[in-house]
């Protein structure tokens, strides 16, 4: 069955089990409705940005944070490719949320999926989470995995 609806699937990874339940259900949804699926990664760029660092110190964060980056996505294509699911992956770089929406919306998405981590009330009041920023601000249906729902 092909969807007319959704057609495009954002899954947007970070690595963590959360993500890794995600991808797995918008890849099954994917296959499901005969869509095509985008899966990427976020180098958060500014998450040190308020620590002092050195240019070294700074570099090896870069890198490693790439190197999570690749095999995140890397699970998503195999896990897409494994299902005979189109899959085209990529690692952007900024604010998690901001260019994930962004993507969406330059990509002309139909729907994303994200994990959710699971923050206690606290952290989620302090800080918020990706997933609920993507969830109140996208412009199109997003669907937010647990990690215990599958």
């Amino acid at each position: 069955m092909e969807s007319k609806l959704y057609r495009k699937i954002l899954i947007a990874t970070d690595g963590s089990e959360s993500a890794r339940f995600a991808a797995t259900a918008g890849v099954e949804l994917a296959r499901l409705i005969g869509a095509k699926i985008q899966a990427i990664y976020v180098i958060d760029i500014f998450a040190y940005s308020s620590m002092p660092q050195d240019l070294k110190w700074e570099e090896a964060m870069y890198a490693q944070s790439r190197e999570l980056g690749r095999e995140a996505v890397s699970d998503v294509e195999k896990e897409a490719k494994d299902a005979s699911v189109e899959v085209e992956a990529l690692i952007l770089e900024g604010h998690p949320a901001e260019e994930i929406l962004d993507f969406a919306e330059k990509q002309d998405i139909d729907m994303i999926v994200v994990g959710s981590l699971g923050k206690t009330d606290i952290e989620r009041f302090l800080i918020g989470s990706v997933s609920e920023k993507v969830a109140r601000n996208a412009k199109v249906p997003v669907l937010v995995v647990h990690a215990k729902s599958l």
